[in-house]
């Protein structure tokens, strides 16, 4: 078929969802494309359950060869957090054989205009959604989420946030239009007329290093918005997440190559064990895009020495949750109990610091005391959990033994109010699984600030008790700006405090979530509508997603002449 032919069918498909994906950034209301429910891929077909895990069957022990250039050699060695070898094995790149290649197809890219990158991002997704089973294996295989939340995070999710940045990107682009005649008039002479063209024109290749927890949710917005402002995109996974991006590289590479554009705009990265690629690649002189998730140590250090590129990172933080007064007490409660147990706490959105007056709440059930509220979540963290089944369901698995080290530790730090306890997986006896840990601390006592404003990554949460509500706002105040912080929450019926902590969340660019106690959990956050960390604080220096998340990945080239 050819490219021409192609082009207008994408367009044709795809263009009504690109226009509603447009509308709803701009609405912010809710709406997705891609269902979260497993049986709306249809029951019995090609898409279904049962479909989706013998497809990722057939992957383990296989090696997943991509077709690109300077390949020189293969590399694996993931073991998946519920204890079975995946076996696959990657394409192992000659850079400097690579680099060159994914270059060459960037000027018919560049070329395409923003409306067929767009479409094009949009076939790629839409080929991606119809793996979403197999792709939910894959998540759940390497990160250690639980199935249903693999298939959703993973899945539609991520899927969302790749279309957001898509959207973004198409607004970016046509901001500017194409041609412009520009006319000045001269008095009594003649005018001087110009005719002018303007071209989005991309940065160059875009790095995006994978991390190990959120494979595709983190890396789609990066990737698709470099790709959609028409960068080739090489997508370094960490080493022990690697497939679910390399599938993703797979159906772009396929994508590309039937719509008559170079596979090569896509490819991946994978490494030896203890390669540590991801230095070298971050200061190539062709990488001008870097996208990254990860530890802050690592993202500070991009930010220092990639110079050459436009450096875009999501780090580490310490999230707070003021607790003045409640309106229903019981609903909050069961909201806490499951934003600390969700993957185990393995978010960067997940709650840490809990900060709780040491004289106690108001409650619609009275007055409780600070013990009283500790000892309550920690009743309802056990309760959401005491049944086997249901908490692997929603702890899944310890992703690496440096969770598992952080959660042993913290019971040494101070009470502990709730012990981690743990639990058996049937399904996969391997699995490290663990329930959260609650310690309590003293906002007072220097030894345990030096706890709680550190972040301890897991299933590890500490009930901090403060003066009074005032001490409680500058605590948080102090937190987000000296540590960052992806989400805040609070629960208060006083207006003067819920207006306090509002005041701080704007002056110190943190997202506030107030009151929850239904099913919405402050470490969730939607597409389209909500943002994914603000850029404005030392957790991230950018928001998913955004206009200033998209607009730098491209700069705008004109050029005129004489009308």
């Amino acid at each position: 078929m050819a490219a021409e032919l192609t082009a207008h069918q994408l367009i044709a498909e795809h263009r009504p969802t690109l226009d509603q994906a447009l509308e709803t950034i701009r609405t912010r209301a809710y709406w997705s494309p891609h269902p979260e429910h497993p049986k709306a891929y249809g029951e019995g077909g090609s898409l279904d359950t049962a479909a989706g895990k013998a497809a990722f069957d057939a992957l383990l022990g296989t090696r997943l060869d991509l077709g690109q250039p300077g390949t020189d050699g293969f590399v694996g060695g993931e073991v998946s957090p519920y204890g079975i070898e995946l076996g696959v094995e990657y394409p192992h790149a000659d850079v400097d054989v690579l680099l060159p290649a994914m270059k060459a197809g960037q000027k018919a890219w560049r070329d395409a205009g923003a409306e067929m990158r767009a479409v094009v991002c949009l076939e790629i997704l839409k080929r991606i959604s119809d793996r979403t089973h197999e792709f939910a294996h894959a998540v759940m295989h390497t990160s250690g989420q639980a199935f249903m939340m693999a298939f959703q995070a993973g899945g539609p999710h991520a899927q969302d946030r790749g279309l957001e940045a898509v959207a973004y990107a198409y607004v970016e682009q046509v901001r500017t239009p194409d041609t412009a005649e520009w006319t000045k008039p001269q008095g009594k002479r003649d005018p001087l007329a110009l005719t002018k063209r303007f071209t989005p024109v991309p940065r160059g290749i875009g790095l995006v290093i994978g991390c190990n927890t959120f494979p595709t949710w983190n890396g789609y917005p990066g990737l698709f918005a470099s790709l959609a402002t028409g960068n080739a995109v090489l997508v370094k996974p960490h080493p022990r997440a690697v497939l679910p991006l390399a599938l993703t590289v797979q159906v772009a590479r396929d994508v590309l190559r039937d719509v008559g554009f170079d596979p090569n705009l896509v490819a991946l990265a994978a490494e030896r064990p203890g390669e540590g690629i991801a230095k070298t690649l971050a200061t190539r002189p062709e990488i001008r895009i870097i996208d990254y998730t990860g530890s802050t140590e690592f993202g500070d250090w991009l930010e220092a020495n990639a110079r050459q590129a436009q450096v875009y990172t999501e780090k580490a933080g310490v999230n707070s949750v003021l607790v003045e007064s409640a309106g229903d007490y019981k609903g909050m409660l069961s909201n806490l109990a499951f934003s600390l147990s969700l993957y185990s706490g393995q978010m960067c959105t997940t709650p840490q610091n809990l900060l709780i007056p040491r004289d106690g709440i108001r409650t619609d059930e009275g007055p409780k005391t600070f013990d009283e509220v500790v000892s309550d979540l920690a009743r309802s963290i056990d309760g959401l959990l005491g049944d086997d089944a249901r908490a692997n369901a929603l702890l899944g698995a310890i992703v690496n033994p440096d969770v598992k080290a952080r959660l042993e530790a913290a019971a040494g730090l101070g009470e502990v109010a709730l012990a981690s306890r743990e639990i058996t997986n049937p399904e996969f006896p391997g699995a490290v699984v663990r329930t959260p840990v609650v310690v309590k601390l003293d906002g007072a006592k220097p030894d345990d600030e030096a706890a709680y404003m550190s972040e301890c990554f897991g299933p590890v949460s500490f009930a901090v008790a403060v003066d009074s509500a005032a001490d409680a706002v500058e605590l948080l105040r102090r937190t987000i700006r000296e540590k960052g912080a992806m989400t805040v929450g609070a629960y208060t019926t006083d207006e003067e405090v819920e207006q306090a902590v509002q005041e701080v969340c704007l002056e110190e660019a943190a997202q506030l979530s107030l009151n929850l106690v239904g099913g919405v959990y402050v470490n969730q956050t939607a597409a389209f509508s909500d943002f994914h960390g603000s850029g404005g604080n030392p957790a991230a220096n950018s928001a998913l997603c955004d206009g200033a998340f998209v607009a730098n990945r491209f700069r705008v080239v004109e050029v005129r002449r004489e009308a």
